[in-house]
Parts: structure tokens; sequence; C-alpha cells
């Protein structure tokens, strides 16, 4: 189980508690202060450090020479009826995270694309995918 605590500052400028790890999260002007990452840049940095985090355990389980991992993400809205693969036809707007992995190292064409496979599993990929239910208490 994780656990974080967020704390308001100034402005829209909050601390963020991670097991005594701190951070900031802001918005940048006219918004906020710019002080720290918007929260999608969080998010964002979860799913590439999973990623990545993900790759090296599994390339280094397998003794495969892999240097080095980035991971590059952008998050962008799309209209439903754009996207080909998705359910939903109405005009309504989707969250759309791309991932564009580079792997670094004397690597088979044949452990890349495995690679490639095992990125897509990372934990905090699963969990963006399928449904979740967020409770919420109010003290």
């Amino acid at each position: 189980m994780a656990e974080v605590t967020v704390r308001s500052r100034t402005g829209l400028t909050h601390e963020v508690i991670a097991r005594g790890h701190e951070l900031l999260a802001d918005e940048p002007p006219p918004a906020g202060a710019d002080l720290g990452s918007t929260p999608y840049e969080l998010l964002l940095g979860a799913l590439g450090a999973c990623t990545a985090m993900t790759l090296r355990l599994y390339a280094d389980r397998k003794e495969w020479p892999l240097r080095g991992v980035e991971v590059v993400l952008r998050h962008d809205r799309i209209h439903a009826r754009d996207c080909a693969e998705c359910d939903t036809r109405d005009d309504v707007f989707l969250d759309r995270i791309t991932k564009r992995i580079t792997l670094d190292g004397d690597l088979s064409s044949e452990q890349r694309r495995r690679l490639a496979e095992i990125a897509e599993r990372c934990p905090v990929q699963r969990t963006l995918q399928n449904q979740v239910l967020v409770e919420q208490t109010l003290g």
C-alpha cells in the first residue's frame, strides 16, 4: 500500500510527501507560481519511472546488456470519435498518454521487442488502464 500526503503552502503550491521524501506541485503562471511540477506532470513521471524501473528489473533478471532507459511521456486530450480503438464514439474527450522509450545497450531485436512488451506491463500503467475506485472522506 502506498500513502502520500499533500499539504497546501501558498496559492496553488502544495507539498507532496511520500515516506519522508518531499517535492512541490504547482501550476505555471498566471494561475500558479511555477514552483513545482503540475499534477499531470507528476502522473506522467510516475508512469515513466515505473516503466523504466520495470525494464531495468526485467533486463537485470535476464542478464541482458541494458545500460539505460529513457522514457518521454506526453498527455493530451482527443475526441473519442478520433480514437479508432476506443469503445466510445460520442463527442467526448479522452485522455491520451504517449510513451516514447529509448533503450541504450547492445540488445538484439528480439530483446528489444520483448522489452517493449514488458514496458506495457508496469504496475502504474496497469492501474491507469483499469477502472479505478476513488473513495473520498472529508475530515
